[in-house]
């Protein structure tokens, strides 16, 4: 039986992000600041690993101070009730050298849906204290009505003020444990 390697998400060179459309013609860039994750996996290439993440959507930050209050606000996110944002995978599997699918369960307010998402695994290497990292860029598009955040803003003019579509970017490099 192949044994279990398990790797640790490293805050420090990993970055979550998300683009939404604002007024149909521009785009607005967050981040979360806070989050944790774990690979477990028995093989050198990733396939089949099980991937556990987590995100404080407290930690939301889109520069504007007013916007992150009203997202984290009970007209989106409800933080307070919601804490946290969760991924659980289901499945990874390679499509080609450096790519996969993951497929797993995303949990945002008290709604879990099935979700793919695009990964492309940049490799491993090993820093200056010895430690072995892997990097992996992982991306993919969730409507965000279908995971409870129903917010509508209509302009005067009929111009929906915040898309339903949200692009999803995260970098993530992970540390052997």
């Amino acid at each position: 039986m192949a044994t279990e390697t398990k790797w640790v998400l490293d805050p420090m060179h990993s970055e979550v992000q998300f683009k939404v459309k604002h007024l149909v013609i521009s785009t607005v860039t967050g981040f979360f600041k806070s989050f944790e994750g774990e690979v477990l996996t028995e093989s050198d290439d990733f396939q089949d690993s099980k991937i556990d993440f987590s995100l404080e959507v407290a930690s939301i930050d889109t520069t504007q101070e007013a916007r992150d209050q009203h997202l984290t606000g009970p007209d989106f996110f409800d933080a307070e009730k919601y804490p946290k944002i969760s991924f659980k995978s289901t499945s990874l599997k390679k499509v080609d050298d450096s790519d996969y699918e993951l497929t797993g369960d995303l949990t945002i307010k008290d709604v879990t849906k099935s979700v793919k998402l695009n990964v492309e695994f940049g490799g491993t290497a090993t820093d200056f204290y010895g430690n072995t990292k892997a990097g992996f860029e992982i991306t993919g598009k969730i409507n965000r009505k279908e995971f409870g955040l129903t917010w509508e803003g209509i302009t005067e003019a009929g111009a929906i003020v915040v898309g339903e579509d949200i692009k999803l970017i995260i970098n993530a490099q992970f540390a052997k444990a």
